[in-house]
Protein backbone atom coordinates (compact mmCIF):
# COMPACT_ATOMS: atom_id res chain seq x y z
CA UNK A 1 0.00 0.00 0.00
CA UNK A 2 2.88 2.39 0.72
CA UNK A 3 4.16 1.97 -2.85
CA UNK A 4 0.68 2.81 -4.12
CA UNK A 5 0.61 6.06 -2.14
CA UNK A 6 4.17 6.90 -3.23
CA UNK A 7 3.03 6.55 -6.83
CA UNK A 8 -0.13 8.61 -6.29
CA UNK A 9 1.72 11.44 -4.57
CA UNK A 10 4.46 11.40 -7.22
CA UNK A 11 1.68 11.76 -9.80
CA UNK A 12 0.04 14.66 -7.94
CA UNK A 13 3.38 16.39 -7.38
CA UNK A 14 4.28 16.03 -11.05
CA UNK A 15 1.03 17.64 -12.20
CA UNK A 16 0.94 20.26 -9.45
CA UNK A 17 4.31 21.47 -10.73
CA UNK A 18 3.16 21.45 -14.37
CA UNK A 19 -0.10 23.15 -13.46
CA UNK A 20 1.74 25.84 -11.50
CA UNK A 21 4.00 26.47 -14.51
CA UNK A 22 0.96 26.78 -16.79
CA UNK A 23 -0.76 29.16 -14.36
CA UNK A 24 2.39 31.28 -14.12
CA UNK A 25 2.63 31.38 -17.91
CA UNK A 26 -0.98 32.60 -18.19
CA UNK A 27 -1.22 34.54 -14.93
CA UNK A 28 -2.65 37.65 -16.60
CA UNK A 29 -5.52 35.63 -18.07
CA UNK A 30 -6.57 33.17 -15.36
CA UNK A 31 -9.75 33.45 -13.31
CA UNK A 32 -9.68 35.29 -9.97
CA UNK A 33 -10.59 32.08 -8.15
CA UNK A 34 -7.83 29.93 -9.68
CA UNK A 35 -4.86 30.98 -7.53
CA UNK A 36 -6.83 30.86 -4.25
CA UNK A 37 -8.14 27.42 -5.24
CA UNK A 38 -4.68 26.13 -6.12
CA UNK A 39 -3.31 27.64 -2.88
CA UNK A 40 -6.10 25.90 -0.95
CA UNK A 41 -5.08 22.46 -2.24
CA UNK A 42 -1.45 23.09 -1.29
CA UNK A 43 -2.44 24.44 2.14
CA UNK A 44 -4.74 21.51 2.90
CA UNK A 45 -1.95 19.05 2.06
CA UNK A 46 0.44 20.97 4.30
CA UNK A 47 -2.07 21.02 7.17
CA UNK A 48 -2.77 17.28 6.91
CA UNK A 49 0.96 16.50 6.81
CA UNK A 50 1.43 18.66 9.93
CA UNK A 51 -1.34 16.75 11.72
CA UNK A 52 0.31 13.43 10.89
CA UNK A 53 3.78 14.68 11.86
CA UNK A 54 2.52 16.42 15.02
CA UNK A 55 3.84 19.80 13.93
CA UNK A 56 2.19 23.20 13.66
CA UNK A 57 0.97 24.14 10.19
CA UNK A 58 2.45 27.38 8.90
CA UNK A 59 -0.62 28.38 6.85
CA UNK A 60 -4.36 28.56 7.08
CA UNK A 61 -6.49 26.48 4.75
CA UNK A 62 -7.57 29.52 2.71
CA UNK A 63 -4.32 31.50 2.72
CA UNK A 64 -3.48 32.62 -0.83
CA UNK A 65 0.12 32.35 -2.07
CA UNK A 66 1.93 33.42 -5.18
CA UNK A 67 2.13 30.64 -7.75
CA UNK A 68 5.88 30.44 -7.21
CA UNK A 69 5.29 29.92 -3.48
CA UNK A 70 2.70 27.23 -4.29
CA UNK A 71 5.35 25.38 -6.31
CA UNK A 72 7.84 25.56 -3.44
CA UNK A 73 5.26 24.46 -0.85
CA UNK A 74 4.23 21.60 -3.13
CA UNK A 75 7.87 20.41 -3.14
CA UNK A 76 7.90 20.52 0.67
CA UNK A 77 4.55 18.72 0.88
CA UNK A 78 5.76 15.97 -1.43
CA UNK A 79 8.96 15.45 0.57
CA UNK A 80 7.02 15.43 3.86
CA UNK A 81 4.53 12.90 2.49
CA UNK A 82 7.36 10.63 1.33
CA UNK A 83 8.84 10.89 4.84
CA UNK A 84 5.43 9.98 6.33
CA UNK A 85 5.24 6.95 4.04
CA UNK A 86 8.76 5.92 5.01
CA UNK A 87 8.43 6.42 8.78
CA UNK A 88 4.77 5.84 9.71
CA UNK A 89 2.41 2.89 9.81
CA UNK A 90 -0.62 3.52 7.61
CA UNK A 91 -3.02 1.94 10.11
CA UNK A 92 -1.97 4.37 12.88
CA UNK A 93 -4.79 6.64 14.12
CA UNK A 94 -4.16 10.37 14.16
CA UNK A 95 -6.17 12.52 16.56
CA UNK A 96 -6.74 16.07 15.35
CA UNK A 97 -9.21 18.90 15.45
CA UNK A 98 -10.73 20.58 12.44
CA UNK A 99 -10.80 24.33 11.82
CA UNK A 100 -13.94 24.57 13.99
CA UNK A 101 -12.23 22.88 16.94
CA UNK A 102 -14.09 19.57 16.66
CA UNK A 103 -12.03 16.47 17.54
CA UNK A 104 -11.63 13.54 15.12
CA UNK A 105 -9.48 10.43 14.58
CA UNK A 106 -8.56 8.88 11.26
CA UNK A 107 -5.85 6.51 10.09
CA UNK A 108 -2.91 7.83 8.11
CA UNK A 109 -4.13 5.76 5.17
CA UNK A 110 -7.53 7.46 5.27
CA UNK A 111 -5.91 10.88 5.51
CA UNK A 112 -3.57 10.22 2.58
CA UNK A 113 -6.48 9.01 0.47
CA UNK A 114 -8.40 12.16 1.40
CA UNK A 115 -5.47 14.41 0.38
CA UNK A 116 -5.15 12.68 -3.00
CA UNK A 117 -8.90 12.82 -3.60
CA UNK A 118 -9.00 16.48 -2.56
CA UNK A 119 -6.33 17.30 -5.15
CA UNK A 120 -8.27 15.51 -7.86
CA UNK A 121 -11.48 17.35 -7.02
CA UNK A 122 -9.93 20.81 -7.10
CA UNK A 123 -7.72 20.12 -10.13
CA UNK A 124 -10.93 19.48 -12.04
CA UNK A 125 -12.23 22.88 -10.96
CA UNK A 126 -8.98 24.59 -11.96
CA UNK A 127 -9.01 22.88 -15.36
CA UNK A 128 -12.58 24.03 -15.87
CA UNK A 129 -11.48 27.59 -15.01
CA UNK A 130 -8.68 27.34 -17.57
CA UNK A 131 -11.00 26.13 -20.30
CA UNK A 132 -13.42 29.00 -19.60
CA UNK A 133 -10.51 31.38 -20.17
CA UNK A 134 -9.56 29.51 -23.36
CA UNK A 135 -6.28 28.28 -21.90
CA UNK A 136 -5.37 24.75 -22.96
CA UNK A 137 -5.01 22.80 -19.69
CA UNK A 138 -2.49 20.11 -18.93
CA UNK A 139 -3.95 16.63 -19.30
CA UNK A 140 -3.84 15.34 -15.72
CA UNK A 141 -5.44 11.92 -16.15
CA UNK A 142 -3.54 9.35 -14.14
CA UNK A 143 -3.57 6.80 -16.95
CA UNK A 144 -1.90 9.28 -19.34
CA UNK A 145 0.75 9.87 -16.69
CA UNK A 146 1.45 6.14 -16.46
CA UNK A 147 1.70 5.68 -20.25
Amino acid sequence: MKEFFQDIFEYHHHFNQKLADLLIQHSAKISKRTVPLFSHTINAHLIWNARILSTQPTVGVHHTHSLEKCKALDDTNYEDTLRILEQCQLHKNIAYQNSKGKQFKNTIQQILFHIANHFTHHKGQIISDLRQKRIEPVITDYIFYKR
